[in-house]
């Protein structure tokens, strides 16, 4: 995989689409090299189905980190909210009640990356401390929700 690659497949996820004409007119790059550069990462395992998911370890962020948030009791959490998912790596931001204010999820590539995300949480004003735990292997991280209840259960 080299930048051209990284440029398609991030162009896919920035513009959230598959259309191969979208990539290239956003791009540049020609469609027939978006198509053979596709293919050749279907190949190698990186893209896992039509819909043009990721395999996040293949593509080089294998490492998960859930990282529970507590903010200072001041902060609002839509402004908080802001400045967690601005930190790199971070993919996904929870707004939570109970003790813990948010959960943020981070994928990485590599533990040594760990260091420089939980620096950037202690860095931030609106946090107080954070607590994180380092995924071992993420057993089910669906992206069909609905594969998960029984027919019966949605219609009531």
């Amino acid at each position: 995989m080299d930048k051209k690659d990284i440029q398609i497949l991030k162009t896919l996820q920035d513009l959230e689409t598959t259309s191969t004409e979208a990539v290239s007119d956003a791009t540049g790059i020609p469609l027939s090299t978006i198509h053979y550069r596709l293919n050749n990462l279907r190949d190698a395992g990186v893209i896992k189905n039509d819909r043009l998911d990721l395999d996040l370890g293949e593509f080089g962020l294998g490492v998960t980190i859930l990282v529970e948030v507590f903010t200072k009791d001041d902060q609002y959490h839509t402004e908080s909210v802001q400045v967690i998912a601005e930190i790199e790596g971070v993919t996904k931001v929870f707004f939570t009640m109970g003790s813990t204010d948010f959960i943020a999820l981070a994928r990485l590539p590599g533990s040594d990356s760990v260091e420089r995300l939980i620096s950037d949480f202690e860095e931030l004003d609106e946090v107080a401390r954070t607590d994180s735990t380092f995924v071992i292997e993420r057993e089910l991280d669906s992206h069909y929700p609905l594969q998960h209840y029984m027919e019966k259960t949605l219609v009531d």
